[in-house]
């Protein structure tokens, strides 16, 4: 069985053909141990599903940038606000008003994505591609969040939804200053990236299929 290390090292070769493109360490279900692994072979951005979840891993390795790329409720942004270094599953005015509530005021602002429902999902979470111009004024007017810009989890094999997102993001990264667009994990990292993206969140093909599940 290939090691932590191996694994991202086979990650970063599939992500080598396109550079600037961030290499997201998705270390939900797995623990702090594993996560030492993958920061020795060099990994330091992280992402957790669950801000509950990721509150002892940030204890343990506050140096890391944690990324919250999970559903967040309402009662969960203040400590979403506190910890993380980004939240990418921002879709409600609501959400992000209480973030930058929460945010504290030693800390940067906040970095956050917009999630958008590109392939029109029920069962996922995010804002319509039509209705984000909207949600990303009022994001961007906020004073203690960042809007860096996009994120979205297409259905499995919709590589048309991929060209869709990277259509939108560059429609709206001029009038936002957006830098950001995330969206491929382990199963279309590749396409992800040919279609634009700049962030791919990574699980699987690094750490193996997760030690425990849990309920969402």
């Amino acid at each position: 069985m290939a090691t932590i290390a191996e694994n991202l090292q086979a990650v970063r070769t599939r992500v080598a053909a396109a550079p600037g493109v961030t290499l997201l360490a998705v270390s939900k279900g797995h623990g702090i141990a594993r996560i030492r692994e993958a920061v020795t072979a060099g990994q330091h951005a992280f992402g957790e599903n669950y801000v509950q979840d990721a509150l002892e891993k940030i204890d343990a390795l506050p140096q890391l940038e944690w990324h919250l790329i999970g559903p967040l409720q309402s009662n969960k942004t203040r400590p979403a606000a506190e910890r993380f270094d980004w939240v990418q599953t921002v879709d409600r005015e609501k959400i992000a008003r209480r973030l930058s509530d929460q945010r504290p005021a030693h800390r940067p602002p906040l970095n956050v994505l917009i999630q958008v429902n590109i392939s029109g999902e029920q069962t996922k979470g995010g804002v319509a591609p039509h209705e984000v111009r909207e949600l990303a004024r009022k994001v961007a007017a906020l004073p203690r969040l960042r809007l860096r810009g996009l994120m979205a989890i297409p259905a499995p094999g919709a590589h048309a939804d991929l060209q869709k997102m990277k259509k939108l993001y560059d429609e709206l990264r001029p009038e936002f200053g957006m830098d950001t667009l995330s969206m491929g994990m382990s199963d279309d990292l590749e396409a992800a990236i040919a279609a634009g993206s700049t962030m791919v969140r990574i699980g699987t093909a690094i750490f193996g299929q997760r030690a425990q599940a849990r309920a969402a």
